[in-house]
């Protein structure tokens, strides 16, 4: 296994032309299996909202539930670099409070930086955040907790206004300190425009290649979720069916009297 992920080395990453691996994790037994399997970055996403408790959108997730989701998910980590998302209203009423909830993600969630949705908006949060030693990856282009404003999940930075405010956004960012930006549901053409123009790595989901990094919802990976498919998942797996026929299995075995056996009996 290579040597624990830091924040230089991303940084380093991108300099040197190398891509970053980027998935998200929920708990311990997954985070572990990532892990091991040598992913550069696993992110606690507010997704968990919908891939873990089953909700439509990521609006409900409370903080003391990714604190409790991210505590589990450290205690796997030995390699990857480890980052939380801040829910919905957790960084937006004031500076004071958003501090104090990006502080305890770290103190007790045990991340080792968070994730905020917003561009131009959160800029000077972003710098108050990072000048107090909490390291910030932002998150542009679709943002999942502007669902409803967008009217669904839908492709971001299609004219030439919302091209040009995602490239400012992403530029304030920067400036504000923050050390990564993730780049979701925007043009490929835009994403490598971004990804040239900063010196931060970029991490591209539903964005094309020429970002610096990628990042997939597990479950996606896996093919275990099944709500959505979005155009931009590659499944490098069928785990609902593989899941579903080993209990099926299970289940005809128990009725059957097959299992326990001798072997699994004392």
């Amino acid at each position: 296994m290579n040597k624990k992920i830091t924040i230089p080395i991303l940084q380093k990453k991108k300099k040197e032309g190398q891509k970053i691996s980027m998935l998200t994790a929920y708990d311990y037994t997954l985070a572990k299996i990532v892990d091991q399997a040598g992913v550069d970055v696993v992110l606690v996403g507010d997704s968990l909202g919908m891939v873990i408790q089953g909700r439509k959108n990521t609006l409900a997730v409370k903080l003391e539930e990714m604190i409790y989701h991210s505590r589990c998910v450290s205690r796997a980590l030995e390699h990857a670099h480890l980052v939380c998302d801040m829910p919905f209203m957790s960084y937006h009423t004031s500076l004071e409070e958003a501090v104090r909830n990006c502080g305890k993600v770290l103190k007790q969630g045990h991340a080792e930086a968070v994730k905020l949705e917003g561009g131009e908006e959160i800029a000077p949060l972003v710098k108050r955040l990072t000048d107090f030693g909490i390291p910030v990856m932002g998150h542009i282009g679709l943002k999942p907790m502007h669902v409803h404003k967008m009217g669904g999940y839908k492709i971001q930075g299609r004219n030439s206004h919302g091209e040009k405010q995602i490239l400012k956004d992403a530029k304030l960012l920067e400036k504000a300190g923050a050390y990564s930006i993730v780049l979701e549901g925007i043009p490929a053409a835009l994403a490598k425009k971004i990804t040239h123009s900063i010196k931060i790595p970029t991490i591209g989901i539903g964005s094309g290649s020429a970002c610096d990094g990628q990042v997939l919802v597990i479950y996606d990976l896996l093919g275990m979720y099944q709500e959505i498919k979005p155009k931009f998942v590659r499944q490098y797996a069928s785990l609902f069916e593989t899941i579903t026929q080993a209990t099926q299995k299970y289940i005809q075995e128990v009725q059957s009297g097959k299992f326990p056996g001798e072997k699994e009996s004392f």
